[in-house]
């Protein structure tokens, strides 16, 4: 949707819904560098099919000088994609676990932001981070993540209003239950996985794909006037 190539920074962009809006933007001809936290993430990204010519790095969210650094060393930017993200399903109700989570989910999507600021103001970028179906609603097993992900809507909003007069659009996904590695214990869960399903009015789990779709839209011409917006990808399970 896009008419020339465009500068793209995805976190958390070697796996899952990270790995399928990087290769989305590529298939649009765009530039794109896709982060990982580890050296082995980077290596098993370089593996999977549709990661030719994606830049493939490493860069963990939570040191400040390593964002600051190599975001400005990318200078002019056209798209920032927060995907970065991890879950401790059981262990975040301790205060160490929660705060690494935190530290990770919704302070490293806020130090990508801050550190672009500049960069997406000279061309007048946008910023799509990725929240949550946790983003609405409460997780008993996951209150660092999902207090994360409710973090993550209302920085959107808050940046959204921020940002406007750099020319700077900020707006978010909140993906319903997607296969992917995060999801694996939930899926393998017949009985959970049974109950989700049946609350989703489409009937089945989503793939990274169809989140991509979204993004790719919300980065486009085609919504210029869009900003502050946290759109569902959830085959109905918010509305059922």
């Amino acid at each position: 949707m896009s008419t020339t190539a465009r500068t793209v920074l995805i976190t958390g962009g070697t796996s899952g819904i990270g790995a399928a809006i990087a290769q989305a933007f590529a298939r649009s001809g765009d530039r794109v560098t896709a982060f990982g936290a580890t050296q082995d993430e980077v290596l098993r990204a370089s593996e999977l099919p549709g990661m030719a010519g994606i830049q493939l790095e490493v860069l963990d969210v939570r040191d400040d000088q390593s964002v600051v650094n190599r975001v400005t060393a990318a200078g002019e930017l056209d798209v920032i994609v927060n995907c970065a993200g991890v879950i401790r399903r059981g262990d975040e109700h301790q205060p160490d676990v929660f705060a690494d989570v935190i530290d990770i989910n919704l302070n490293g999507a806020m130090r990508l932001c801050a550190a672009a600021r500049s960069g997406l103001k000279a061309r007048r970028g946008c910023i799509v981070n990725i929240a949550s179906m946790l983003s609405f609603f409460g997780g008993g097993f996951v209150p660092a993540y999902s207090a994360s992900k409710g973090g993550i809507a209302q920085l959107t909003k808050s940046l959204a209003i921020a940002y406007a007069a750099d020319g700077i659009r900020v707006n978010a996904v909140a993906p319903g239950w997607i296969a992917t590695p995060l999801t694996q214990a939930l899926r393998d869960d017949a009985a959970r996985s049974a109950q989700i399903l049946s609350r989703t009015p489409m009937g089945r789990w989503g793939t990274p794909e169809d989140v991509a779709g979204p993004v790719l839209f919300l980065a486009s011409p085609a919504a210029q006037f869009v900003t502050g917006i946290i759109l569902p990808v959830d085959g109905g399970y918010l509305i059922a």
